[in-house]
């Protein structure tokens, strides 16, 4: 099995060495870089399959890279900050990232979160021999379509991140269901660590803001305090 690829960017060479040093060793395929012009040409050479991105660099911000990584690329992004303000997560979040670990960390953590992430099914486009039965999901407005990952609200595309598409096709493969956070935290980033919750609550956020601006009023995604969500018609 061909090793996994992914692209260190920090700018803080004792971080770069102790990440690309640990991600190698766990046997991943590592390339590490310190600027975000450095991050792109990578890119655009080989995109790798995962980016562990820190968010301050010394020529762009994090969160500036991290939109030019996902017009390129579909590749998971994992933020590094030592920034960990509610603010610098959403914004961090809103821009597409799937995940992020505050400054500092676990090198075992760091290895968990890493392989948690590229374990995530990825979307799947059938070969003409295999044809596969449309999974489409419609509730009132609402259409998620598995097959392609698009999400419609009365006919028109709504552009998710990936962790958005999954965790409304969660809710929606059983509407009216209350889900609890912590299972949302299995099902899309296949974790049980409880330090998570905030990256479920913050996801949540941004796919309703990103849902509401493409006028969907029904069906809507409630909160049940202190539990989870429920997606109710």
């Amino acid at each position: 099995m061909p090793e996994q690829s992914v692209l260190v960017v920090e700018d803080t060479d004792e971080i770069r060495e102790l990440v690309a040093t640990v991600l190698g060793k766990a046997g991943f395929d590592v390339r590490a870089v310190g600027t975000g012009a450095e991050c792109m040409a990578e890119i655009r050479r080989s995109a790798p399959e995962l980016i562990v991105l820190d968010l301050g660099l010394p020529d762009a911000d994090g969160t500036e890279i991290c939109r030019q990584v996902r017009a390129e690329t579909e590749c998971y992004v994992l933020m590094l900050t030592a920034r960990a303000e509610e603010v610098d997560l959403l914004i961090g979040l809103a821009v597409g990232a799937d995940g992020y670990m505050a400054k500092p960390f676990s090198p075992r953590e760091l290895v968990a979160r890493v392989q948690a992430m590229l374990r995530r099914p990825r979307s799947v486009v059938p070969t003409p021999r295999e044809p596969v039965e449309e999974t489409v999901r419609r509730l009132a407005e609402l259409e998620v379509d598995e097959d392609s990952r698009e999400v419609r609200v009365d006919g028109e595309v709504v552009d998710l991140t990936r962790t958005e598409f999954d965790l409304l096709a969660a809710l929606a493969s059983r509407p009216g269901r209350v889900l609890q956070r912590e299972t949302l935290l299995r099902e899309v980033w296949q974790t049980d660590w409880e330090g998570n919750l905030r990256l479920v609550e913050a996801h949540m956020s941004n796919l309703r803001r990103k849902l509401q601006a493409a006028g969907l009023q029904n069906p809507e995604i409630k909160t049940v305090r202190g539990v989870g969500y429920r997606l109710v018609a």
